[in-house]
C-alpha cells in the first residue's frame, strides 16, 4: 500500500463522506463493509485487529462519541499539572541507577578491503550491532536512554523509557532488512500503540504536556493506525501553528501541566521538518517548507534548535523528511549536503561517530551520499564498534544551553541509541559500496 500523508488521507475521508450523500450503492457498501471500503477506496492497509464502525444519524437517532477512557486518573492529571509533585511522576519514568560510562574494547581495527569484502563484514557486524539492541530493549518493546545534567561533572545517572526514544530509533531501522531489525522495529511499534494518547499524541513524560516532536516520530511508526491515517489527531496538531505558520514544540492547553519554561515553546527546525514527513505538501505545512529552505540556503543551522544541539543531528532530521516525502522537498537536496560537508573536518569523520552517523544518512537521503568517500566511512565506523556489537554512548540530544543550575543543561543518550544510528549509517554505506 502507498505511504500516503496523513493530511490527504483526511481529505478523502471527508471525499468518502460526500460521495456517499450522492451515490447510493457506494453508501450501502460504506455501511455494510466500512473496512474493506476504506482500505480500498483510500489505498491504506489497517491494523487487522481494529475494527471500524459507521453509524448512520437520522432524524430519531443521535450519536455521542465518548474518547476512550484516560490511562491516568484525574487525581493524577490534576497531580502533575504543577510544583513538587510534578517531579514525582518524573521519577515515575525513571529507572535507576544507570551505571556510569565505562572502557570497553574495540573490534580489531579493519584495514584495506575490497567493496564486496567490506560488505560482507557489515552484515557480520550489523547483526552483532542488532544482538547488542536486542540484549538491551525491554521485553515490552521499550528502548532506553540515560537522562544526566551534561554541565556536573559525575552528575547522577537514570535510565529512562520514553516513547520518543523507541519511535527515534526505530525509525532509524525501518530501512535494515534483516530479520532481527524488523523483530525489534515490530516490538517497538507495539510499545509505542501502548503510550498513544487519544487522538494519536504522545509525551515525552508523563509530568509534561503532549509534544510535537514526541507525536510526530511517533506517528510515523504507527502510520497504519486509523487515529493516524485518517487524520484523527490533525485539529490537535495544526493547533500548535504560531503566527508564522510553524509549529511549536508545546503547546500549554489548560487541562495540561503547566510546567514548560516559556522559552521552549517555539518551533524547531527537525520538528518542523517531522510535520512535513507527516502532512506532506498542503497548505499547513508550505511556511515550513519556506523556513527549513532558508535555513539551509542560509547555512543558519547552528543555534536553530534547543534539544537538537549540533547540526548533523538537525541535518539527520531535515534529510529524513526529504526521503518520506520525494520528491515534494528535492530542492533541498544539494543546500542539504553544503550543510552536511560543511561539518566534514580533515582527519575521519564529522564529529564523533553518532554524529558522522547522522551525517552519512542525511546525506543518503539527500542522494549525495558520493560526495564521500564510502571505503573511508564504512571502516571509520566499523572501527567505532565494541566488541560486544555497541557504539559509544554519546549525546543524541538535550539542553545543553539551559543555566539551570541543577535544573537544566540535561543531556540524553545511550549505546542503544548511538548503535541504531551506525547500524543505519552501514546499512546505507552498504548499499553504496
Amino acid at each position: 500500500m502507498k505511504n500516503i500523508p496523513a493530511r490527504t488521507n483526511m481529505k478523502a475521508l471527508q471525499g468518502l463522506i460526500d460521495r456517499s450523500e450522492r451515490d447510493g450503492e457506494f453508501r450501502k457498501q460504506l455501511l455494510a463493509n466500512p473496512r474493506n471500503t476504506i482500505e480500498r477506496e483510500l489505498q491504506l492497509s489497517l491494523p487487522d485487529d481494529h475494527e471500524i464502525l459507521i453509524h448512520e444519524k437520522s432524524k430519531s437517532i443521535t450519536h455521542l462519541i465518548l474518547p476512550p477512557k484516560s490511562s491516568t486518573t484525574k487525581e493524577e492529571r490534576e497531580a502533575a499539572k504543577t510544583g513538587k509533585v510534578s517531579l514525582e511522576y518524573l521519577k515515575k519514568t525513571m529507572y535507576d541507577p544507570a551505571p556510569q560510562l565505562s572502557e570497553k574494547i574495540n573490534h580489531p581495527t579493519v584495514k584495506a578491503r575490497s567493496s564486496n569484502s567490506l560488505k560482507e563484514l557489515i552484515n557480520i557486524r550489523v547483526e552483532q550491532g542488532l544482538d547488542f539492541l536486542n540484549s538491551t530493549i525491554s521485553e515490552n518493546g521499550a528502548w532506553h536512554c540515560i537522562r544526566y545534567h551534561g554541565g556536573m561533572e559525575n552528575a547522577p545517572r537514570h535510565y529512562e523509557k520514553p516513547p520518543f526514544v523507541s519511535a527515534y530509533c526505530t525509525l532509524a531501522l525501518e530501512n535494515c532488512e534483516l530479520p532481527k531489525a524488523k523483530s525489534i522495529c515490530a516490538a517497538a511499534k507495539q510499545y509505542i500503540l501502548a503510550t498513544m494518547e487519544f487522538p494519536g499524541l504522545w509525551r515525552y513524560y508523563r509530568h509534561l504536556p503532549p509534544d510535537l516532536d514526541s507525536t510526530t516520530l511517533c506517528s510515523m511508526i504507527l502510520s497504519d493506525h486509523p487515529w493516524i491515517a485518517l487524520g484523527q489527531n490533525l485539529s490537535k496538531i495544526l493547533s500548535y501553528r504560531n503566527e508564522d505558520g510553524l509549529y511549536n514544540t508545546w503547546v500549554l492547553d489548560p487541562d495540561e501541566p503547566d510546567v514548560v519554561s516559556p522559552f521552549r515553546i517555539e518551533a524547531d527546525p527537525v520538528v518542523n521538518a517531522n510535520i512535513i514527513s507527516l502532512l506532506g505538501d498542503c497548505s499547513e505545512t508550505r511556511p515550513v517548507q519556506d523556513w527549513l529552505e532558508s535555513l539551509l540556503q542560509d547555512r543558519k543551522l547552528e543555534d536553530s534548535s534547543k534539544w537538537y544541539t549540533d547540526s548533523s543531528a538537525i541535518c539527520y532530521g531535515i534529510g529524513r523528511a526529504v526521503n518520506r516525502t520525494k520528491p515534494l522537498l528535492d530542492h533541498l537536496c544539494t543546500p542539504l549536503a553544503e550543510n552536511v560537508l560543511s561539518n566534514q573536518d580533515q582527519s575521519e569523520g564529522f564529529g564523533n561517530i553518532l554524529q558522522t552517523a547522522q551525517a552519512i544518512t542525511a546525506l543518503h537521503n539527500a542522494g549525495q551520499v558520493d560526495t564521500i568517500d564510502p571505503l573511508h566511512y564504512t571502516k571509520h565506523i566499523l572501527n567505532s564498534q565494541h566488541e560486544d556489537g555497541s557504539w559509544p554512548e554519546l549525546v543524541a540530544f538535550g539542553d545543553k544551553k539551559s543555566k539551570w543550575g541543577n535544573f537544566g543543561q540535561f543531556v540524553h543518550a545511550s549505546e542503544s541509541m548511538t548503535t541504531a544510528f551506525c547500524v543505519e549509517a552501514l546499512t546505507n554505506l552498504g548499499n553504496s559500496l
